[in-house]
């Protein structure tokens, strides 16, 4: 674990950081959030990605054997996973109800599922007792970085236009 103690401190500052922004946007714009029904649970589901990356950053930290990490780690993706499958049932509905753009809830699907399937497959490989799972954490972490910046965005600021 020595090599990925710097990445995994990095990571659970940055996504705490993040999901506190996002918690701000949240409470900033919850009025405008609420008028629109898929966005209550988008919220959630990148609330609930970025306390992904938090917990198994956390538990990456703790010294233990694979096996337990790997479990930890896929138990925790799982549970991301649920998140990001209850918020793509909303973005479903929502394409319907407000006739967005289908490239908008495709990405939006698409999105949330990249984010927290390298949790799921890197806490199974990490069962095996074998350090590939730590990259498909490390990758899993960059894609919800990535997507829950772009989610804050739209939380924060695209929800006034």
């Amino acid at each position: 674990m020595n090599p990925w103690t710097n990445f995994f401190v990095v990571a659970a500052g940055a996504s705490a950081t993040l999901a506190g922004l996002v918690f701000v946007a949240l409470s900033v714009n919850i009025g405008r959030i609420l008028q629109f029904s898929h966005l209550p649970a988008r919220a959630a589901g990148t609330m609930g990605a970025l306390i992904l990356i938090l917990v198994c950053s956390l538990a990456t930290l703790v010294p233990q054997p694979r096996l337990a990490l790997g479990i930890e780690i896929l138990v925790f993706g799982l549970g991301g996973w649920w998140l990001k499958i209850f918020s793509a049932r909303h973005q479903l509905t929502a394409e319907a109800k407000y006739q967005r753009p289908k490239i908008e809830t495709l990405l939006e699907i698409g999105g949330g599922q990249l984010q927290v399937l390298p949790f799921i497959a890197g806490g199974i490989i990490l069962m095996s007792r074998h350090p590939l799972g730590l990259y498909l954490v490390a990758g899993g972490c960059i894609a919800i970085f990535i997507c829950s910046v772009a989610s804050a965005w739209i939380l924060l600021v695209e929800i006034l236009r």
